[in-house]
């Protein structure tokens, strides 16, 4: 728990869905809103691969998709599913022998991506290779690889178009006696895919898995992702997402949890609120900030932190945090824990005793819910 309380204006109801598993991990009804991110190796490499689904996991990851193209990497993906730390999905596309591969070798959901997998007879044996091997199935609609049909349809790729689609396949998954899916309607346009998750959301109860697809960069596709995931989830629209970014996947991993830690929705690890910096600042803010993010990346306990290079907002944010440090001038500052003062400190030696302050509060943490 963090010192910060929580008050009743930021709640938010999340939309009431079924629930499913992927693998060990529920998404959906009332479960936690889990991160997803993407290995972008070589599948067939599975040492490269598989480290890097590691570090995804050890960056809080709680499910990590991996692309399946080939014979090659389904066969790789049976050793890669056995060391993974976390449920693996496999992510299919136009060959649908893969899905079927995929499910044999161990992966804990299948990603279908309805314009490409294929016609009713496939998608049916595909079914029934989930059904066999425990597999729950993501039904991935994108903007990008609408069926032709709904194009002539509709013109263009739209919402009505996607979520046409997404219920289509839905349709062809129940017929099957199928239900253990999830469902995303993904578009690198923001407005596109709001839209289209909006009208989805209230025309099923499947869990809903949230992307802006292409986001691009990493500055870019953060801002692009937080306004388009953070606008649904503040709706309480989505049980899972991924920040798809083109940049390593451990960032898309932070980007989301720092979504879901902004709305009150997940907390994990230290949470710090900083100031831009300005003349009035009595120390580095830019670097110490940096510096502390580095050091502190290793906690996962959930705790607020509040670095302010003034005092003329510093105090107001240290009542608000567990522990906070505020600029003084005169090389030194207040240290603050549980929104009290406690005493004052150099800033030659802020960092290492702030790092020492946080570790000690988690280690306390965990030892009381142990």
């Amino acid at each position: 728990m963090t010192h910060n309380p929580i008050r009743p204006w930021r709640n938010i109801a999340r939309r009431k869905s079924r629930q499913i598993m992927v693998g060990r991990v529920a998404v959906g009804g009332d479960a936690p809103i889990s991160v997803q991110t993407m290995t972008n190796t070589d599948s067939s490499d599975v040492s490269a691969t598989l480290a890097q689904v590691i570090a995804a996991a050890n960056a809080g990851a709680d499910i990590v998709r991996i692309s399946t193209p080939d014979e090659a990497a389904t066969r790789a993906l049976r050793e890669i599913v056995r060391e993974s730390p976390v449920p693996i999905v496999a992510d299919i596309h136009f060959h649908y022998r893969r899905a079927i591969e995929a499910a044999e070798a161990g992966a804990a959901c299948l990603r279908i991506n309805p314009g490409n997998i294929g016609d009713a007879r496939r998608v049916k044996e595909v079914v029934q290779a989930a059904k066999d091997h425990g597999c729950s199935i993501r039904i991935g609609v994108n903007a990008g690889s609408l069926e032709k049909h709904l194009l002539e349809k509709y013109a263009e790729p739209c919402p009505e178009a996607m979520v046409e689609s997404g219920l289509d396949h839905i349709k062809l998954l129940q017929d099957n006696d199928f239900h253990e899916f999830k469902i995303s309607v993904k578009a690198s346009d923001v407005f596109l895919a709001a839209a289209a998750y909006q009208q989805l959301a209230e025309a099923t109860d499947a869990p809903i898995h949230l992307g802006i697809t292409e986001a691009g960069g990493l500055v870019s596709g953060t801002v692009k992702s937080a306004i388009g995931l953070g606008n649904l989830l503040w709706s309480g629209i989505g049980d899972t997402i991924r920040v798809s970014l083109s940049a390593d996947p451990v960032e898309e991993v932070r980007v989301g949890f720092e979504i879901l830690k902004s709305l009150g929705l997940r907390h994990r690890g230290v949470t710090i609120i900083s100031c831009p910096s300005c003349a009035r600042q009595g120390f580095d803010v830019i670097k110490t900030v940096a510096a502390l993010e580095e050091r502190l990346a290793h906690v996962t306990t959930p705790m607020s932190l509040s670095i302010i290079g003034c005092v003329v907002n510093g105090p107001g944010e240290a009542l608000m945090t567990d522990i906070g440090f505020t600029g003084g001038g005169a090389g030194s500052g207040m240290v603050y824990l549980a929104g009290k003062q406690v005493h004052k400190l150099g800033n030659d030696r802020m960092i290492d005793h702030i790092v020492e302050l946080v570790e000690a509060r988690a280690t306390a943490i965990e030892a009381e819910t142990s």
